[in-house]
């Protein structure tokens, strides 16, 4: 079944959903359940298409109905739930620990939009990426050694370490892992997305300080 111009998504209630490129996102599985990473809704189908869906579990399902059958009048339909496991996708046990890739945005949000010196929340637009051992100094820019800050905070501290500057941490960084990083790089999830990959994240995340 091909994924149509014009074809219409139905949401668990039954009615349109308009496709605006964001949601929903269903979150794909590999064999052993283990969260890979977000597809669209129209590669979801393809999978379910193909018959490559080993099995699928959520409390929301999405129904795609595609084209007009010539021989029955009938039009075609699939339903997805919102989270899916892969046939024959299989990951490696250090896979969940792989260490995602470094953007100021999953860094915000890694770190709640806290500026880790004062203490202040901020929009991101406010926000800074500040490196804890300045690179000056030999520091990386990883996850290990970054931490969010505003820009006073930034701009006071300098290339100087917290401790020459007289500005203690307020919080740790810490490397997320897989099932963290998908929800940081995702602001559409869904609640029994949420629930399922809460059970698979760091027992230091912040994100379970979240209610």
């Amino acid at each position: 079944m091909l994924i149509e111009h014009g074809a219409t998504l139905l949401g668990p209630d039954g009615l349109a959903i308009q496709d605006d490129g964001q949601h929903p996102w269903i979150l794909s599985l590999d064999m052993n359940g283990a969260p890979y990473r977000w597809i669209s809704w129209q590669a979801a189908c393809h999978y379910h298409a193909r018959d490559l869906v080993a099995w699928s579990i959520g409390d929301h399902s999405f129904s795609f109905l595609g084209g007009t059958s010539r021989l029955t009048g009938e039009r075609s339909q699939i339903t997805t739930q919102s989270i899916i496991a892969i046939k024959g996708r299989t990951q490696r046990p250090a896979a969940l620990t792989k260490v995602p890739p470094l953007s100021n945005r999953e860094l915000f949000r890694r770190d709640q939009f806290l500026c880790a010196y004062c203490g202040h929340r901020l929009p991101g637009s406010q926000l800074t990426r500040d490196h804890v051992m300045p690179v000056s100094r030999g520091g990386r820019d990883v996850w290990m050694n970054v931490v969010t800050a505003c820009r006073p905070c930034n701009q006071r501290k300098s290339g100087r370490t917290p401790e020459q500057a007289r500005m203690a941490l307020l919080y740790a960084p810490y490397v997320p892992n897989k099932a963290e990083y998908l929800i940081l790089c995702n602001r559409h999830i869904l609640a029994d997305q949420m629930d399922f990959l809460t059970r698979h994240l760091p027992r230091q995340s912040r994100l379970l300080a979240i209610d």
